[in-house]
């Protein structure tokens, strides 16, 4: 029987060990009313070639719920990025 886990996104991407390491995170509510707070909840671990053939797989999707106007690009998210890099 296979199992579904499910999360609300990607809390943390670490690289330790030779291995990429990703933390998925539910969002729990906050008891003082305010925004809700991710948890950690699973971590996959897969080594480097997972991570490219994974990371190719996701690329080719957006390209495609782009082109299908599922999805639109944001002109200010690669400016929005280089300043979050500074």
């Amino acid at each position: 029987m296979k199992e579904e886990i499910y999360a609300d996104g990607i809390g943390q991407i670490h690289f330790a060990g030779q291995m990429f390491r990703f933390d998925f995170v539910t969002l729990q509510p906050n008891k003082e009313g305010g925004n809700p707070i991710p948890q950690f909840n699973e971590r996959i671990i897969m080594p480097p070639q997972g991570f490219l053939a994974a990371y190719d797989s996701m690329k080719q999707l957006i390209d495609k719920l782009l082109a299908a106007g599922v999805l639109q690009k944001n002109p200010n998210a690669q400016q929005q990025n280089t300043i979050d890099q500074q």
